[in-house]
This record gives structure tokens, sequence and C-alpha cells, in this order.
């Protein structure tokens, strides 16, 4: 039974219960296949031991290069790509993931193609590059279906492209209010300079006034409005 339970709709992360994880864990300490690491590489993963998931990663990469298959080293390498791109090194993640999904595609591997490009994706959604993400989800999507991927494989790209989408709505909608605002000050600034100009008279301050009395009783004191002194050219 799969230990994920679902996808945040916001993150994208993979939900678990984190005892689960740990229980599991402790079960395949020990073994040292190929399936084990790369079992490994993910729990290290979810349980935010990123260290050393990364070192778990590399001797999985090591391992299926010796031993596996070119369709295990892929699976390894998309995985050590992951745990990169969750320690921030989304550069490095992009570059491997790249190189795994195109080597995929040109194997005729669509299902492990789409395995990359749904990480692929997951980068440039953390990156902040959302064009890019939704680009990576639906050549996952379309990989996904080519390879006849069952309905929660589908439905977790579908979840991704929507996430996407809801994000670039929200930037969308904040970018028109802050032009919105923009516009509405700069022709108000516009409007008063262009009543000043037309009327300086119209310059109003109020009910504040020039105050230059009461400093010494001997003094006379005197309080003149600003309006009156403009008029009378003080």
């Amino acid at each position: 039974m799969s230990l994920i339970l679902g996808y945040d709709r916001d993150t994208l992360r993979e939900r678990v219960d984190l005892s689960e994880c740990r229980d599991r864990l402790e079960q395949i300490a020990d073994q040292r296949s190929l399936a084990a690491l790369l079992e490994r590489v993910f729990l290290l993963k979810m349980l935010n031991e990123l260290d050393d998931a990364l070192k778990v990663s590399e001797q999985s990469v090591r391992l299926a290069r010796m031993a596996g298959t070119r369709k295990d080293l892929l699976r390894a390498r998309v995985l050590h790509a992951s745990v990169v791109h969750w320690r921030g090194g989304f550069p490095a993640a992009v570059a491997e993931l790249t190189t795994c999904a195109n080597e995929a595609e040109g194997q005729g591997w669509p299902h492990i193609a789409a395995f990359a490009m749904q990480h692929l994706g997951k980068v440039h959604f953390d990156a902040g590059a959302l064009d890019d993400a939704r680009a990576a989800f639906k050549r996952s999507l379309f990989f996904r279906q080519q390879s006849g991927a069952n309905d929660a494989e589908l439905e977790t790209t579908f979840l991704a492209i929507d996430a996407v989408e809801r994000r670039l709505a929200r930037e969308s909608t904040a970018h028109a209010d802050e032009v919105s605002v923009s516009i509405a000050a700069e022709q108000a600034s516009a409007e008063a300079e262009a009543t000043l100009r037309n009327d300086p008279d119209t310059l109003d301050f109020g009910e504040d006034t020039l105050d230059f009395g009461d400093q010494n009783e001997q003094q006379p004191h005197y309080t003149i409005s600003v309006s009156t002194a403009h008029r009378a050219r003080v």
C-alpha cells in the first residue's frame, strides 16, 4: 500500500503519515537492493532528512549505473534530482530532470518521461516559473496518457495544472490591482498640478496658519492665514 495519502493543492507536496514513514524506514534499514535504496530516498525526503536523502540517492544512482538497467538508472536520477530540488538546488534539478525526460522520451519510455516531467514541473512551480511549470505538467499529462496511466496518476497531473492556473490567476489579479492604484495616483497628481497651474489661489491649507508671534510679551502677535498671505503677496 502506498504511503502517499494525497497531495497538497497549494504546494503540490506529497501528504504522508510521518509515523508510518519512520516505521517503514526502520523495516528496510538493512536492505541494500536498489528498490530498497530508492524507497529509502523517498522516505528520508518525506521526513525532511535531506542530507541523508541526498547521500542515499547518490548511492542508488551508483548502484543503478553498475548493476541496474537504463530504466533503473533514470528512476534513480529522477529521485536524486527531486532531493536536490527540495534542498533548493533548482538549476541543477532542472538540468537533470530535463535530461532524464529527454532520454526517456527518446527511448520510448513514456511512463518514465512522465515521472521526470512531473518532477520538473514541481521544480519550476517552487521556483516561481509558472509558465514553465504548466508546460512541464502538460507534457507529463501527455506522456501519462500515452503510457495508459491509471486515473490516480492522471488526477495528480490535473491537480498540478490546476494549482499553476490558480496561482497565475492570483498573480494576474494582484498585478492588475497594483496597476489600477498606480494609474489612479498618477491621475490624481496630474489633476492637482493642472488645478494649481490654472488657479494658484485655490491652494488651500484649511485651518493651517503661519504664527509669527508670542515669542516675547512685548512683541505683537500676528496670525496670518496662508491664503490671505498669498493674496497679499507676503
